[in-house]
């Protein structure tokens, strides 16, 4: 290739001879050539751009038809001399020109404040960053040239360091200008000047000021502060950019140190053992260092000459210990690097070993055994572990570690150690694979079953184990993670698994679930083949499973498929119809969620499946069978579909709960998302395909899939109105984003009348219901024309940012009006203008609708919102001070909860006309003191709510909205809500708002913005420092909150200065002395101050970043625990709390006291070490107090110990320090064995355990069993029976971990304490000695001798059965632990509890209180040992005079029936009869109690209870019945939750046997058989799931005794139990009496006359709303299921005389009331638009209840008047009546008929409340409800 000078020539040399155009043109060219010429010879920047400008001048004046008139050759030859120009002079005058820029930019970047924190700070060093990298070899020369330094480098690299050291407090940018400088070392033309550079720049770890050179250049280094930020980010820069021959140089005067090895690392090093605020990036950097390592590992070598990790390799040690101190840290991201650095070094000496030919690889097995002794909850074991199995093998680590398959179940039974474990697993099992498949060169093989095999030998019993646990974690955990794992490394693993299941075993059904649904999606294999043709019947039983996990397995088998273009079968499709209707009113959230999921992948399959056909119909037209084929998948799919999306229509209406319309919401929302053409932006994925259109109008063509008809849309925004936000936000979402933009003018005039009545409503929820409907009208309407408007006004125009500026100007115009009513008149402001309804819609409407604010707002607008914001809420702080007039400067603390009370009494007073008179004082609130307290809160909270977020939003898009004075107006009112206001509501409301306010601010780049938060914080704090509150409640109301949204908002990558600022002056202001006086009712600024560190400690917006102050709060919380003010020492306690659990993570609430989501005692020191010494000498003192002789009594309380304790004992066991610096907390642990508090000694004794390391946990034993005292020595009770505590809690620990045989050691220890019987004995005076002994053998008892055994239960009979003297303190605990201990022997138990009926009454007492406690279901065939007892003496339980005895009785007798935690009924067939007259007697004691309602709802439970345990053996009709009565009385939905699931329970118990022995002998006890059912149907219906669940076990009971199955009872789903006792009802019993008085029971009330008029006169009359007393009852849906039945009643109606005569009764005494209903209804909606008076109606739940209860009747009316018109009074009357109303609906009649065809598919499906809801779709169509001809074709 021609160099420019080469071309040039070429070009002049043609130029002068050849050149045939004009001289000018020659001229001209002669000169532009001279000029480049000049140009390249020059070396001088500026005057080459000279001569460049110059020649282009030149070259600009030759006309564009003379270059044309050049020949080829000559044009191509001056095109390529400019380009070659181009390529040879860009870089260098774009890097010189660059950074001359950037050198001239830098120092006014790092003159301002705001600048150098900014964005602009950080895109000026990113600019450095790219020249450097992209332009290296320009800049090069001037750097490392003498001849060519350049001082604009110079002053780069000097901003560059300046900004490293401290300078700019943005970390991101120091870290950035880190990897700069390192780029610009980079471009070393030498290695050794690049190295010399790099040395000189480690300076920065040791020296405060030093010179640093860079080649030729110079830059003077000094540190502004010391934060590790600088070293992290040269280090970072070096690793990341720096080729190896630069990190391998040598020091300058120490030419054996490498920069990486002796220059890097101790800097990386270090930075990882700082306690840093970037402590993360440390290891960042650790795991560049290693990997840089790995990849120059082979220059090491060749420099080094030696292993770089071997044996006796200081660095390898340095590296393990810091990898090992760090693996739990607390900080985020930590320990994820921690884990990488780990697989690292363990590569690095594989590859060491490698090349030096080492085949003892001793490192492996070193840290194995390291690895093992660590406990099994600490969560590095496991990652560990996986780091090591491919360097060691599977079965080395599985032999050595025998018990790692049951720590993996323990790992998977918590979500926190779970991931762990199950990633263990599966690396086990890949390993495993690898290792089977490079088996022996000479054998076959293995194919996938022998794999699987082998996999089964080991992992088989343990999944099984995992997937039929009771442990609801540990199944959900296994299913989840192990299940895929074992199918994608060992897919032929189902069948050995399949293989050990049984569906009708307990448990077996859901891991067969869990594991054909895993299956499929995991491989993607058909499961429908594994089993042949019973794997359909499992899977209908599967979802049919009482157990929600099952049906979600089951579900997900059925709706999974490997391509979504596979189309669901008919099988498929069918079960699903009948699944979905069935599982719609599931109270699971999680399931609702998986549901959706999992009918959206089912959606898919068909959409897709549908697609495939249509196009596969373009090309095979002339295929029939192809055709046909295709034609009957498209008829299915788009069927089910158009099923599917009408079915959430149905369960909408008001009525139904709340569980159906979200789950069906749902669907729906499922349906639209895959079956529309809907785009949604916002989403990467589920966007339906391109082609969608085709299959839309396929479905179209046919007459389906009308998704957005106006009675679908009437039904939404009906839900607009529901009782719970999520519905209507579900609605609102759905109606947005799916249906069409614009309402109908009808719909849209009287939805903007219902939003302005509800935004004045006092209610929240109705005000909220009203700004949601503000929001959807301004989304869906065309235009908007306020009332103030002229008609002509109206805005048509399309234009939504002119609309949207109407709504909002019509909006503040509206608040302004509550705001002047609430300045008039506050007491009917709250009533009829509360403020919070516009205020909630102004931030709906301007803030969630997506428009630019500078269109919708403008200037004015804005400053108007701003002053009414203002002004509101003076306005109501007033109010709440009882000072209205008073401006809010001079409200200088926020009032007391008593001064807001007198406040509002007040004002009330004053609005009624005078002060009211003296009244009974009374604890509940008026219903006027109500009103104004929530509305002054409600709009306080959302005044701080739309402020903030208006701020944000506005800043973000348009500044020029709001000026300075307006952020500082607006920061005003923050601060006066926060600092003048208590109640929390407005406070926690408030704070949301403040948040969003200040980080607008503090991301601003206008300094003056970003002073506005840090002034807020000054002020706050100097408020802080003087508070004069006169309340000590509500941790000093809303100060802390002000203070933590201030911090909480400053940008995370920064230095954080604010949080450290204030953290500093609250801790300074807590530590200050307390006055000698103070006022108990002051706020002290010390308590003020340490509630504020509280807030910032449990804000979740600062996260780890208050780790770095958590020693000294600690300290100062511990600290001011001795403090003499009661609020201080509160405060502290809280404090304490809240650190603890920031320091060690929080826990789950049934985790509290558990240790295995801790952090082992060596890290939490590593991480807070200034504790240390603290904690230390805080135990020495306490233990110091202790010493003295045993005769002296001292008690002196150290407030701190406790809680030091309690922190200790969370610590995780774990090995000791290398130092092992933790041993000196061992001994004042062990001696507080001693203190007289018996919370300390417990606590001392886990703190023991915590603070031991595994392998002394022996000697610990050894040494407190040496100490234990013979009989005749004199010992300290107190200290004895600490150690007691202690030795228990070490062995329990010892024999957990690791102790599975007798070793010397631990048959020493039984020795010793087998020789301390006499602790046991009454030798030993102290009860609470005695009970702590029997705990620790307890402990031990698998390991001693059968005779020591022996003798102590003797003694314990003896000791139980003697009389007790007096009262003593503990003697209680001591009797139930010697019960315990006896009764875990089948033979002493069964003598103890022989004779019980002679026992005294003390121990009788005893026993049944162990057995009330549960502890029965520890000991195998213990209970039926206990149950003859205590049946045969219930009698004299039940005459006794001692209530407690009574009580604790009856729970022990429930105890010792029930079934353990099985979801089958708590009972077992009673093997005991007693004699009739006790029988009796008990029963009408039992009864009797019950019916007068005697004692409370527990003991009543466990009476009914008891008493249905009994009642089998009993043949009294009369005894039946009055239990018959006493479970009607007590299924009320208003009784007791606890009385409820007893009926359930008694059903299970006594009305199984009795229904039982009604089915043999179908002429017994019929009518009480019909009250046990239709009990049973109320239960079904219970607002609580637990009720719900026994009564469906009771169904299920009958199913299993009906069909005579003798194997495991199959528990039904709820809604399948409930048709299923109807059937029962009509196919046994249907002819006996009271039969339709049960059925028709179930119905609402069907006076539609009675309702509308009740429903005229409703109104808002008070505050709250009370809830029915059982909401989740479907009064609608029980139409549906009792319909079916009362028409085959109906049908049966001449095959008995008593039913007939019942019906015919029915019929005459209620025709006239259904007739009159029904014209009352067809009179409802005659006029063809909406009215805001129907869409009350129809928004009202009692109305389609109604109206449901009324259209079954009359169905059923219909029905008896076909069977049989002779027996229904006047039939004549009946039928005029009947053709009246046929004459006027004959119109109505094809309209609704359009609806009513829609609904007959879902009809026939079981959906039958369909039936009910058409007619309702009908009334939104304005059309008539009711017409004989859709009766008659129902019938």
């Amino acid at each position: 290739m021609l160099s420019v000078e080469e071309v040039m020539m070429s070009l002049q040399d043609c130029g002068i001879r050849e050149n045939p155009a004009s001289k000018h043109v020659t001229r001209t060219l002669g000169l532009f050539l001279e000029k480049l010429s000049e140009s390249s010879r020059s070396s001088v920047k500026r005057w080459k751009e000279r001569c460049l400008e110059e020649a282009l001048q030149l070259l600009r004046k030759v006309p564009d038809s003379e270059l044309r008139g050049l020949e080829g050759d000559q044009l191509q030859l001056l095109v390529r001399l400019l380009i070659s120009l181009q390529l040879q002079m860009v870089h260098i005058s774009m890097a010189c020109r660059k950074l001359d820029q950037v050198s001239e930019l830098f120092p006014l970047v790092l003159q301002q404040e705001s600048l150098r924190d900014g964005p602009l700070c950080h895109i000026t060093v990113k600019v450095c960053l790219q020249i450097f990298q992209l332009l290296s070899s320009e800049v090069a020369p001037a750097v490392w040239d003498k001849d060519s330094r350049s001082p604009a480098v110079q002053k780069v690299l000097q901003a560059l360091m300046d900004i490293i050291l401290g300078q700019s407090l943005n970390r991101d940018t120091r870290l950035l200008a880190g990897t700069a400088v390192a780029m610009l070392i980079n471009t070393a033309p030498e290695s050794r000047a690049g190295g010399n550079a790099a040395w000189s720049l480690l300076q920065v770890s040791h020296a405060e000021s030093w010179l640093l050179t860079v080649g030729g250049l110079q830059v003077t280094c000094s540190h502004t502060g010391r934060d590790g930020v600088d070293r992290l980010a040269l280090s970072r820069g070096l690793l990341t950019c720096c080729q190896p021959t630069i990190l391998l140089s040598s020091h300058p005067a120490a030419t054996e140190r490498r920069l990486l090895l002796e220059g890097l690392f101790p800097l990386v090093r270090s930075l990882c053992e700082e306690k840093l605020d970037c402590h993360c990036f440390a290891f960042e950097v650790l795991t560049l260092w290693l990997r840089k390592v790995r990849e120059c590992l082979a220059d090491v070598w060749r420099v080094t000459g030696v292993r770089l990790l071997s044996d006796n390799s200081s660095l390898r040690q340095k590296l393990i210990d810091v990898i090992w101190s760090n693996a739990e840290s607390p900080v985020e991201g930590v320990s994820e690097f921690v884990r990488s650095a780990f697989r690292l070094l363990l590569d690095l000496y594989q590859m060491d070993c490698e090349h030096f030919g080492v085949t003892t690889k001793s490192f492996y097995l070193t840290l194995l055994k390291r690895v093992l002794k660590l406990p099994w909850e600490s969560k590095a074991k496991y990652h560990r572990l996986c780091a090591l199995l491919p360097y060691l093998g599977s079965n080395m680590v599985l032999d050595q570690c025998a018990e790692l398959p049951d720590h993996l179940l323990r790992c998977l039974s918590n979500n926190y150690l779970s991931p762990c474990g199950s990633e263990l697993y599966k690396t086990l099992i890949q390993q495993q694979r690898r290792e089977l498949c490079s088996g022996s060169p000479h054998s076959a093989p293995l194919t996938e079953s022998d794999l699987a095999d082998q996999w089964a030998q080991r992992w088989r019993p343990v999944l099984l184990e995992a997937l039929t646990s009771d442990v609801t974690l540990l199944q959900n955990n296994s299913s989840t993670h192990l299940l895929p794992s074992t199918f994608q490394v060992f897919p032929s693993a189902v069948e050995p698994l399949l293989a050990s299941l049984d569906p009708i075993t307990p448990g077996h059904l859901c891991a067969w679930a869990c594991v054909m649904s895993s299956y499929r999606t995991t491989t993607g294999a058909s499961p429908w083949a594994l089993q042949g043709s019973s794997t359909l019947q499992t899977l209908r039983l599967a979802l049919g499973s009482a157990d929600d996990k099952i049906r979600l397995a089951a579900l997900n088998l059925l709706c999974c498929s490997p391509k979504t273009k596979d189309a669901p079968s008919v099988q498929e499709l069918s079960v699903m119809r009948t699944f979905i209707p069935q599982n719609l009113n599931c109270e699971s959230s999680p399931f609702r969620q998986h549901f959706q999921a999992g009918v959206k992948r089912f959606l898919v399959r068909i959409r897709d499946g549908c697609l495939v056909q249509i196009r596969g119909q373009k090309g095979r037209k002339e295929d029939a069978t192809f055709m046909d084929h295709s034609q009957e998948i498209l008829d299915q799919g788009i069927g089910f579909v158009d099923w599917l999306s009408q079915l959430p229509y149905c369960y909408l209406a008001p009525g139904h709960c709340y569980q159906r319309k979200k789950t069906v919401l749902l669907l729906l929302s499922a349906v639209l998302e895959t079956c529309t053409d809907t785009w949604s932006p916002d989403r990467r994925k589920g966007q339906p395909p391109v082609n969608v259109g085709s299959l839309i109008s396929q479905a179209r063509r046919r007459g389906q899939w009308d998704f957005f008809s106006r009675t679908n849309q009437l039904v939404l925004i009906s839900c607009l109105e529901d009782s719970t936000n999520e519905i209507r936000e579900l609605s609102a979402g759905l109606l947005s984003r799916f249906f069409p933009p614009s309402f109908p003018g009808d719909i849209a005039a009287v939805l903007l009348t219902r939003a302005k009545h509800l935004l004045r409503s006092p209610r929240v929820q109705e005000a909220q219901m009203g700004a949601l409907m503000m929001k959807v009208l301004l989304q869906n309407c065309s235009f908007f024309r306020s009332p103030e408007q002229p008609e002509e006004c109206g805005l048509n125009s399309g234009r939504r940012d002119t609309k949207t500026s109407s709504f909002i100007s019509y909006l503040v115009q509206e608040l302004q009006e509550h705001y002047l009513a609430a300045e008039t008149d506050m007491m009917l402001a709250a009533r009829t203008a509360p403020i919070h309804g516009v205020l909630s819609a102004l931030q709906r409407c301007l803030l969630d609708v997506p428009s630019r604010l500078s269109d919708t707002l403008g200037r004015s607008l804005t400053a108007e919102v701003l002053d009414l914001l203002d002004k509101i809420s003076l306005l109501l702080l007033g109010v709440l001070h009882g000072r209205r007039e008073t401006a809010a400067a001079d409200m200088n603390a926020p009032p007391s909860f008593c001064d807001m009370g007198n406040a509002i009494s007040s004002l009330i007073a004053q609005t009624s006309g005078g002060p009211q008179e003296e009244e009974e004082e009374c604890v509940l609130l008026s219903e006027e003191h109500s009103l104004v307290l929530t509305c002054c809160w409600v709009s306080l909270k959302e005044t701080g709510i739309f402020l903030g977020s208006l701020v944000e939003r506005i800043l973000s898009e348009s500044k020029s909205l709001l000026a300075k004075e307006d952020l500082t107006r607006a920061s005003d009112i923050f601060k006066s809500i926060l600092l003048k206001c208590r109640h929390w509501g407005a406070v926690e409301g408030c704070c949301v708002g403040l948040t969003r306010f200040c980080a607008s601010l503090l991301s601003s780049s206008d300094p003056e913005l970003r002073d506005i938060p840090a002034h807020m914080l000054k002020q706050g704090l100097q408020v802080l420092r003087s508070p004069s509150s006169t309340s000590v409640t509500r941790r000093a109301a809303g100060l802390p909150m002000l203070i933590l949204c201030v911090v909480s908002a400053e940008e995370a990558s920064k230095a954080r200065p604010l949080l450290s600022h204030s953290v500093q002056t609250l801790l300074e202001t807590a530590r200050t002395p307390l006055p000698e006086s103070w006022d108990q009712t002051l706020d002290l600024p010390q308590v003020c101050a340490v509630h504020t560190l509280q807030a910032l400690v449990r804000g979740s917006g600062l996260g780890a970043a208050v780790l770095q102050f958590a020693p000294a709060i600690a300290i100062l919380s511990l600290t001011l625990l001795s403090s003499p003010c009661w609020a201080m020492r509160n405060a502290a306690l809280q404090l304490y709390s809240s650190l603890c659990s920031r320091m060690l993570g929080q826990r789950p609430g049934s985790d509290e006291g558990s240790t295995k989501h801790g952090m082992s005692p060596a890290a939490f020191f590593f991480h807070y070490s200034a504790l240390q010494p603290f904690l230390l000498s805080e135990l020495r003192g306490a233990a110091r107090d202790l010493q003295g002789s045993p005769e002296e009594a001292r008690l002196h309380l150290q407030p701190s110990l406790y809680p030091i304790l309690t922190l200790l004992a969370q610590l995780q066991p774990g090995v000791q320090d290398s130092a092992e610096t933790l041993s000196d907390f061992l001994p004042p642990l062990l001696q507080l064995s001693a203190s007289p508090i018996y919370s300390v000694r417990v606590m001392a004794s886990k703190a023991v355990v915590a603070m031991t390391p595994p392998f002394e946990y022996m000697n610990i034993l050894i040494k407190l069993t040496t100490q234990l005292p013979s009989a005749q020595e004199r010992c300290c009770h107190n200290r004895l029976h600490g150690q007691l505590l202690q030795i228990r809690a070490v062995v329990d620990r010892q024999v957990l971990a690791t102790d599975r045989n007798l070793s010397e050691d631990l048959c020493e220890v039984l020795s010793r304490v087998e020789a301390a019987l006499w602790l046991a004995t009454e030798a030993q005076r102290c009860p609470l000695v005695r009970a702590a002994y029997l705990c620790m053998v307890d402990s031990l008892r698998r390991f001693c001798c059968v005779s020591f055994l022996s003798k102590l239960c003797d003694t314990l009979m003896s000791e139980l059965h003697a009389p007790q003297e007096g009262i003593q303190v503990g003697l209680s605990s001591f009797h139930q632990q010697a019960i315990q201990f006896v009764c875990s022997d089948q033979k002493w138990a069964c003598q103890l509890w022989e004779n019980f009926s002679l026992a005294n009454p003390e121990l009788r007492l005893a026993l049944v209180t162990w057995v009330a406690g549960g502890r029965t279901s520890q000991a195998t065939g213990l209970k039926e040992l206990i149950q003859r007892p205590l049946l045969v003496n219930l009698r004299e339980a039940l005459l006794s005079h001692t209530a407690e005895y009574r009580r604790t009785y009856l729970a022990a007798l429930g105890a010792a029936m029930a079934g353990g935690d099985s979801p089958l009924p708590k009972h077992s067939l009673l093997s005991v009869f007693l004699d009739d007259s006790v029988l009796f007697e008990c029963l009408d004691l039992l009864l009797g109690d019950l019916e007068g309602q005697k004692a409370g709802p527990e003991f009543r439970s466990q009476a009914l209870y008891a008493a249905s345990l009994l009642l089998p053996q009993c043949l009294q009709t009369s005894v039946i019945q009055r239990w018959c009565c006493v479970l009607e009385s007590h299924r009320s939905p208003d009784a007791a939750e606890v009385l409820r699931i007893a009926c359930a329970e008694s059903l299970c118990v006594a009305g199984v046997p009795l229904m039982s022995s009604s089915l043999e002998e179908p002429d017994r006890l019929p009518p009480i058989i019909i009250k046990l059912i239709n009990t049973g149907l109320y239960l079904l219906q219970d607002q609580s799931q637990p009720v719900r669940m026994q009564a469906a076990c009771f169904v299920s009971m009958l199913q299993h005794v009906r069909r005579g199955n003798q194997r495991s009872v199959y528990l039904v789903q709820v809604n399948q139990a409930l048709p299923l006792l109807l059937d029962l009802l009509l196919e046994e019993y249907w002819d006996t009496p009271g039969i339709l008085e049960v059925l028709l029971g179930h119905l609402p009330q069907p006076n539609l006359t009675l309702m509308l008029r009740q429903a005229s006169g409703t109104g808002c009359s008070s505050l709250y709303e009370q809830d029915d007393a059982n909401v989740f009852a479907e009064p609608s849906v029980m139409c549906a299921y009792v319909l079916p039945y009362l028409m085959q009643l109906a049908d049966r109606y001449s095959e008995s005389s008593e039913l007939t005569q019942s019906l015919s009764a029915w019929a005459k005494e209620n025709t006239a009331q259904v007739l009159d209903s029904l014209l009352a209804c067809k009179e409802l909606q005659s006029a063809e638009t909406l009215t805001p008076a129907w869409l009350s109606l129809l928004l009202d739940p009692s109305f389609h209840s109604t109206l449901c209860g009324l259209l079954t009747r009359a169905a059923f009316l219909l029905r008896l008047m076909k069977t049989d018109v002779q027996h229904i009074p006047d039939p004549a009357a009946l039928q005029t009546n009947q053709q009246r109303q046929q004459l006027v609906q004959t119109d109505a009649m094809m309209q609704c008929n359009i609806i009513w065809r829609k609904r007959q598919l879902a009809a026939r499906q079981g959906n039958i409340v369909c039936l009910f809801n058409a007619p309702l779709e009908a009334f939104c169509l304005d059309k008539c409800p009711f017409s004989n001809h859709m009766r008659a074709e129902d019938d």
